[in-house]
This record gives structure tokens, C-alpha cells and sequence, in this order.
């Protein structure tokens, strides 16, 4: 048994877009953007659930992606795995996959400290 919910949405976008991105979706959500040390990923915090982020990519088109959180990764992939998605790429403690029409999105252990409210109980 597992549990999991959407965590945050993530907008991948090229390096040289980054910063007009993250100004553009912290004005359309009222909220603050927040950097890590890299300035790879920018938190833009705002009220409710899910979260954003911008992320810089280091090739590719831009895009959104979605981010679901569990307290299985294991579990939680192979359970995705069975509905149609596929995975990419192993990335330290979490997995990219692709949805069936090859969207991207990532499954990651717990990144709220509300955690686990709000999830699905998985058999």
C-alpha cells in the first residue's frame, strides 16, 4: 500500500527564457519567485496546492510538466507503469516518465510537509 497526489507543476523552459518566465508566472499568480543556489529551479511561491516552479532546461523546447509525490517511488512507478506511462530516466531519488502521449512528468518522494494529506491510498 502507497499513497500519492500532484505535487507541483513544473515549467521547463530554455536558459536564455528563464528569467522573463519566472517573472511572468509569479505576476500571473500574485506570488514571489525564490531561487536555489544553481538558479536551475525557481520556486514561485503563491497560495494553494500545487506549487510551481520554473526549471531551466539544459536542451529541449519548453513545457509543463507535473510532478507527483509518494511515499513509494517504487510502488508508484510501477503503478503508472501498468495505466500506460513509461519511464525515461532515473534522476537521484525520483523518476522523469512519459505519459501515454509522451508528456513528460516526474514521480518524487515527498516535497510538502502536509504530506500526506490529500493523497490516494493505492493497493
Amino acid at each position: 500500500m502507497h499513497r500519492s497526489r500532484l505535487t507541483a507543476i513544473g515549467v521547463d523552459t530554455p536558459a536564455e527564457h528563464h528569467a522573463a518566465t519566472t517573472a511572468f508566472w509569479a505576476g500571473a499568480l500574485g506570488g514571489t519567485a525564490r531561487s536555489d543556489d544553481e538558479g536551475t529551479y525557481t520556486g514561485v511561491s503563491a497560495s494553494g496546492v500545487p506549487s510551481v516552479f520554473v526549471q531551466k532546461l539544459g536542451e529541449g523546447a519548453a513545457r509543463i510538466h507535473l510532478d507527483i509525490e509518494t511515499d513509494d517511488v517504487d510502488a508508484e512507478v510501477a503503478r503508472l507503469e501498468a495505466l500506460g506511462a513509461s519511464r525515461v530516466e532515473q534522476v537521484h531519488s525520483w523518476w522523469v516518465m512519459r505519459d501515454p502521449a509522451g508528456n513528460l512528468f516526474c514521480v518524487v518522494q515527498p516535497q510538502t510537509d502536509d504530506f500526506p494529506a490529500g493523497t490516494t491510498t493505492w493497493d
